[in-house]
């Protein structure tokens, strides 16, 4: 089969395509996936630039690729949810760019019937991410008051969607572009951060979410109101800061599974979370895909399409 894969750590040009055996159920709680499309994400970056070596080590050559959506091939003996030909989104952590990835069941579930395959590879960090930071660590609540930074990236339009679906008020940051894209998931306010400063429009705010880093998070201590909370996805906030301003602030690291999943899908069938493709790209252009995601600027996700 087709695999990406890269042999020493460095730059988009240390990625190749190889061709190598198609793996084959090894454990009785295994499932089979032929790959139909994978999503690019900011961790395949920093796995491979060598950054992530201590926290995330990873055996050489190496396929990226944390989640997928494919048709199921074959299950291990004690499979119980799954069979061939079932349609099915998965995370994997690794080998996600290729025709072919073996996963636990517990990481699979079935893929919703209206969206297509790269929309649905599109939503599984995206929702895992959203439902860790926003209800099993933030405790979000109808009525509250949330911010998210960096909202039409990949991440922060879905956590818009989630939040709005589960009644808070939300505003939400973005640029050009992502401005109308926000707005248009539901964003109850946009505050446009290249020419807006978000600390002067924005007081008394429960929750924030950062998805995207940088020295703007220090500002976003000052939205918040006594007791709220500052959750990054990107980078750990300050802890002079949080002791400052008397809130907490933290960074969250997502343990997605497909349990994880599950509010997210479901909302997803019922037509009220709505995935966002920026592009999609072959297999073979895993490189200039993940060239455009460390661009920035690019609102949504990135696919790549198996075929």
């Amino acid at each position: 089969m087709k695999v990406v894969q890269y042999k020493a750590y460095g730059n988009s040009d240390v990625i190749e395509l190889a061709d190598v055996p198609t793996p084959e159920i090894r454990s009785e709680n295994q499932v089979l996936i032929q790959v139909k499309a994978a999503s690019v994400n900011p961790l395949d970056i920093k796995i491979r630039n060598g950054i992530m070596q201590k926290i995330r080590p990873v055996s050489l050559p190496f396929i990226p690729g944390a989640d997928v959506a494919g048709i199921v091939m074959a299950t291990g003996s004690k499979v119980k949810h799954f069979k061939a030909g079932d349609e099915v989104i998965a995370v994997c952590r690794a080998g996600g760019y290729a025709g072919y990835t073996l996963v636990n069941e517990s990481d699979v579930a079935l893929k919703p019937l209206n969206i297509m395959f790269e929309e649905a590879a599109s939503l599984v960090v995206n929702i895992g991410t959203a439902q860790s930071v926003l209800f099993d660590e933030a405790k979000l609540t109808k009525g509250q008051r949330v911010l998210i930074q960096g909202a039409a990236g990949a991440t922060g339009a879905t956590m818009v969607q989630m939040a709005k679906n589960a009644g808070a008020y939300v505003i939400a940051t973005a640029s050009g572009p992502g401005v109308a894209l926000v707005r248009s998931l539901g964003a109850d306010e946009v505050v446009d951060y290249k020419s807006q400063d978000v600390a002067q429009l924005v007081k008394d705010i429960d929750l924030v979410v950062d998805c995207a880093g940088g020295e703007s998070q220090h500002k976003l201590f000052e939205v918040l109101k006594p007791g709220g909370k500052l959750f990054s996805i990107v980078i750990p906030p300050s802890a002079d800061l949080a002791e400052k301003y008397q809130v907490e602030a933290r960074f969250i690291s997502s343990g997605i599974s497909a349990r994880s999943l599950s509010d997210g899908l479901d909302l997803v069938k019922k037509g009220k979370l709505r995935p966002i493709v920026a592009k999609t790209f072959r297999l073979e252009e895993a490189a200039q895909a993940q060239d455009l995601l460390s661009a920035g600027g690019v609102n949504g996700k990135i696919v790549l399409v198996v075929v």
